[in-house]
């Protein structure tokens, strides 16, 4: 594929309402989701030399319709979104607590974005050539999925990189989402081994190597992390610095992160991480550059509240 001038980037994954606040209290309604969260900030901070578009699937209902007019807002492409009769989003309830941390309920079984595959047709992702130069997509995506769907994804992945784009995995393991920790195993190995870089919080890589029988404390973690075939792998550690791997085996970098004096809410600090990462890396940042700047920018977005800050609250990022 030749690369346009403007790269473009496909993110695949749910966007639910989001109800926050105290249960029989008061709430306010949003909207958030991984993928989506990560999507804001790649538009956010990569402006106009990036095009940015998200495909999932929702209903032909009024709250769809609203968060598909507010991703717009936000300099998001909807092209590679499904509309799905008569089917809704999925609603999550967020509570944070006095350090900032989230404590989520999800009702997201029925949730449209699920049956984005649902169909003998190819979806506006499956195109011929395809319709990103590259692909984000996380462990949720691929956990929200039916087997069948899960399948599509990888493929559409592996198509791209034929294509000569460039794959994106960022972890984000849920154990919930998977019914047995084989699947969620066979999963994240097959989209491992399509990713060009890999973006990992500790966290997660851990306890997903737990799920899956093999040692996890953090040494463990990041030697298998270091092995791993991915060329570019980055390791998030919340407070701690950033590492990065370029090559299989190759030493780690270390990235200092930002100091915060409080943090309000640790919602999209990840997803932010990933969305400036990115933003870096398709127009031409180093590495290095990118992990510096997705450490900015995170150390911004968790001293306020909610998953999309405020467009000023990050105006020295904003291009």
């Amino acid at each position: 594929m030749s690369s346009p001038t403007v790269p473009r980037i496909a993110l695949f994954g749910e966007c639910m309402i989001e109800l926050r606040g105290t249960a029989f209290g008061a709430m306010t309604q949003g909207y958030g989701g991984d993928t989506l969260n990560t999507a804001v900030y790649l538009a956010r901070c990569g402006g106009p030399r990036v095009d940015v578009s998200y495909a999932t699937a929702l209903g032909d209902d009024p709250l769809s319709t609203g968060m598909m007019s507010r991703w717009a807002e936000q300099g998001i492409g909807l092209s590679l979104v499904r509309r799905l009769p008569g089917r809704m989003p999925g609603l999550y309830q967020i509570d944070v607590d006095a350090r900032g941390e989230r404590h989520f309920s999800y009702w997201r079984d029925q949730a449209a974005a699920r049956a984005y595959f649902d169909t003998d047709t190819p979806t506006p992702l499956e195109t011929d050539p395809p319709p990103c130069d590259w692909l984000y997509f996380s462990g949720i995506s691929l956990a929200i999925l039916p087997a069948a769907g899960r399948t599509r994804l990888l493929q559409l992945a592996a198509r791209l990189r034929e294509h000569g784009g460039r794959v994106v995995f960022d972890n984000n393991y849920r154990p919930r989402l998977w019914p047995q920790a084989a699947e969620a195993t066979a999963a994240y190995n097959a989209a491992l081994a399509t990713a060009d870089i890999a973006l990992l919080t500790l966290d997660d890589h851990q306890a997903w190597r737990a799920a899956s029988g093999a040692p996890a404390d953090a040494e463990s973690a990041l030697a298998h992390a270091a092995a791993l075939a991915v060329p570019e792998v980055v390791i998030k550690r919340g407070a701690e610095s950033t590492l990065l791997r370029l090559g299989q085996h190759a030493p780690w970098h270390a990235v200092p992160t930002t100091p915060v004096a409080q943090v309000v809410d640790t919602t999209a600090a990840g997803d932010s991480f990933a969305g400036a990462y990115l933003a870096s890396r398709a127009t031409g940042g180093t590495p290095l550059e990118a992990a510096a700047r997705g450490n900015r920018v995170a150390a911004r977005v968790v001293q306020y509240p909610g998953a999309v800050i405020p467009w000023e609250a990050m105006a020295d990022d904003v291009h």
